[in-house]
């Protein structure tokens, strides 16, 4: 898990249009990454729409937002089309992503141990330093979590 102070792992995965992101192309921007388990489930859709009705807000303080889960991009272009989302999404489905920042692992999922995405968000200052990490997120209301 990455700790505050560490810098952004590199990464190249594609978002949900097919293209390729890496970490080099976040480089000097402010940057939001949150991981979630999955689209168009009850509670990853209300974060997504929480930070959709909050994104001007975020990117008045100069963030860029960016989703990840191990769906396919596919599956991403559709939750974005239906939701109106205005923000990036990344498929990461061999889960390098998620391991290399501390959101995949155990987790309890209907009394069962799963291996599985840890919703969990990471806030990057413009050089790529990890500010802040917010592990108990509140997908009703996560914008107002990172705007404190």
């Amino acid at each position: 898990m990455l700790n505050i102070g560490d810098r952004m792992p590199d990464f190249e995965v594609v978002d949900q249009d097919g293209n390729k992101v890496s970490s080099k192309d976040l480089a000097g921007k402010r940057t939001i990454i949150y991981f979630y388990p999955k689209d168009n489930t009850s509670g990853c859709t209300a974060e997504a729409c929480n930070l959709r009705d909050n994104h001007a807000a975020l990117v008045a303080q100069g963030y860029n937002v960016i989703g990840v889960s191990k769906d396919s991009a596919a599956s991403h272009r559709k939750f974005a089309d239906k939701y109106d989302l205005p923000f990036t999404l990344l498929s990461d489905t061999s889960t390098q992503m998620l391991q290399a920042f501390g959101a995949w692992g155990e987790k309890k999922m209907y009394g069962k141990t799963v291996m599985g995405t840890i919703r969990r968000t990471f806030i990057f200052d413009e050089n790529g330093v990890l500010e802040r990490i917010i592990e108990k997120v509140d997908t009703k209301n996560h914008a107002s979590q990172i705007l404190q």
